[in-house]
């Protein structure tokens, strides 16, 4: 086995350090620093904390699309949360009762919204999906690192020699939970520490033993390397025990310890941030979104398990950036929330839903964009069990624009980071651009006839550069790319004949400039 091979799968396990920070033990995993640190830290000091909702989270009664609101009625009339309650955003969109935390941070200009969030072809496994959103890969690739770990990567290349030093004491990632969040796994190393309540000492004590126990052989090398680098981690525990000494944390927002486990881990992230900690990535985790059943207790009735988790999810992110404020750093923070999938459009008879494609994400902070990206998700009249919600915005393009305004990465970096180019996404506050309304997409993509039967004629405005024209099935499949170019902003047509496509319920969708439309085609033969 090579070296890096074996500290790879080395680093998945739990190396405990002998530190508690609020009943959780500090997990350290080796982290790679580059020379140029200190430069970098001084020329910015912007944090990014992410948020998994575990389970796959249902985005119809998160977000509430009201201009959809009667086929929503007829197809999950058992969970439908009354239109009465839904706390309006706008005249088409609304959050689920128990998010008055967000509605009140978007009221002030502190959470913005990605509308029907995905990918082309998803993937329905919890284990799988998960991988692709924290790979940030196409869904028939298998790619081993995290988005976020290839760009710690591409800052410090040399880990894990010679480092950590006194130039650069910090951890690149923290993660809340056993492990470091694949999202920060590097394409070779582990990029982070893991503060976990349930850890073990196993790895750690393997690894501490003296010089004299290592065999002579290639393994006995390899499990050198490996002690020489988790011998290197106590000098990030240290650092993370100044920082919580150092750092307080001051919102009266929290619920009592132990009654909201994401406030706890985000409380334990304000703490660090207030005690000079200069990590950059936090991740943060809320379990329990797998709602197949029960989601709701009653029909008609929003309060359940889903409606709870929403309650957690709201009143944690609300104390956390009221925190930020007191503890001055509040400027310095953007938090994403994301799920490995949605649920399925129509509930099930268990007052549930399953598994299903896109969903929306939400951005919080003083620097987002407070608006919503894009529309409603498009909902028929006649929803069967298998539909599923057409993609809007590709996951990768909410990631690239976060870090291309966030984080500073070039445009020739985030290729090399997210493996292509994707659409740029005004997420983040910038010079360039400006808070804007709900998009205004009519007449920017049609079809007539619509139902199609031999032949339609498709029209579409592009906004200059890089337009995309692609045909999805029910399923969130694309079945094809009817056009891939750079054009000049205009109107543009052509005839599309479906040979190859069976009867059926379809969308067309329309990337350019920072737009993404979709429209409903029927196809009837």
């Amino acid at each position: 086995m090579k070296r890096r091979d074996f500290l790879k799968k080395s680093a998945v396990v739990g190396v405990s350090a002998p530190f508690v920070l609020n009943g959780l033990n500090i997990n350290t995993y080796a982290s790679p620093v580059f020379d140029n640190l200190a430069k970098i830290a001084a020329e910015s000091d912007k944090i990014i904390v992410i948020i998994q909702l575990n389970g796959g989270n249902d985005g119809l009664n998160t977000v509430v699309p009201l201009d959809m609101y009667s086929n929503l009625s007829k197809a999950r009339q058992n969970i439908l949360i009354d239109e009465t309650k839904v706390l309006k955003l706008t005249n088409n969109t609304g959050l689920n009762p128990a998010l008055t935390g967000l509605q009140n941070l978007y009221k002030d200009g502190k959470l913005g919204i990605i509308q029907s969030v995905g990918y082309p072809n998803p993937n329905l496994s919890h284990f799988r999906a998960t991988d692709i959103w924290t790979s940030a890969s196409d869904s028939d690739k298998q790619v081993s690192s995290g988005w976020l770990g290839r760009y710690l990567s591409d800052i410090y290349p040399d880990y894990p020699t010679n480092y950590p030093n006194t130039n650069s004491p910090d951890p690149l990632s923290v993660t809340i939970g056993s492990i470091v969040s694949n999202t920060c796994q590097g394409p070779v190393y582990s990029m982070g520490t893991a503060l976990s309540g349930v850890g073990t000492n196993d790895f750690y004590n393997i690894t501490a033993k003296g010089e004299d126990t290592l065999p002579d052989s290639i393994y006995g090398s390899e499990l050198g390397f490996v002690r020489e680098t988790i011998g290197k981690t106590q000098l990030y525990t240290n650092t993370l025990k100044n920082a919580a000494n150092k750092g307080k944390s001051l919102s009266t927002m929290y619920p009592a310890a132990t009654q909201n486990r994401l406030a706890d881990q985000l409380k334990i992230i304000a703490q660090l941030i207030s005690g000079g900690l200069k990590t950059k990535i936090f991740v943060a985790n809320l379990t329990g979104f797998d709602t197949h059943s029960y989601q709701n207790q009653a029909d008609g009735d929003y309060l359940g398990s889903h409606s709870s988790l929403l309650g957690f999810l709201s009143e944690a992110i609300s104390a956390f950036q009221d925190d930020l404020k007191l503890i001055g750093a509040e400027d310095r923070v953007v938090g994403l929330t994301f799920s490995e999938f949605g649920r399925r459009i129509k509930s099930n008879l268990s007052l549930g839903t399953d598994h299903g494609t896109a969903a929306p994400m939400m951005v919080f902070g003083t620097n987002v964009n407070p608006i919503i990206h894009g529309t409603s998700p498009i909902i028929s009249s006649n929803v069967s069990v298998n539909d599923n919600l057409p993609m809007q915005f590709d996951f990768r393009s909410v990631y690239s624009s976060i870090l291309k305004d966030w984080l500073g990465v070039s445009d020739t970096n985030l290729k090399n980071i997210l493996f292509n180019n994707f659409q740029y996404l005004p997420i983040i506050k910038t010079k360039i651009n400006s808070v804007e309304s709900e998009f205004e997409n009519a007449g920017m993509l049609s079809n007539q006839p619509n139902p199609v039967g031999y032949e339609t004629n498709i029209r579409f405005k592009s906004l200059g550069g890089l337009t995309q024209l692609s045909l999805f099935d029910n399923s969130g499949n694309r079945v094809a790319i009817l056009s891939n170019k750079d054009l000049q902003e205009g109107e543009y047509s052509f005839n599309y004949i479906p040979n190859n496509l069976s009867s059926g319920n379809y969308f067309l969708r329309l990337e350019t400039g920072s737009r993404s439309i979709l429209r409903p085609m029927q196809v009837v033969k």
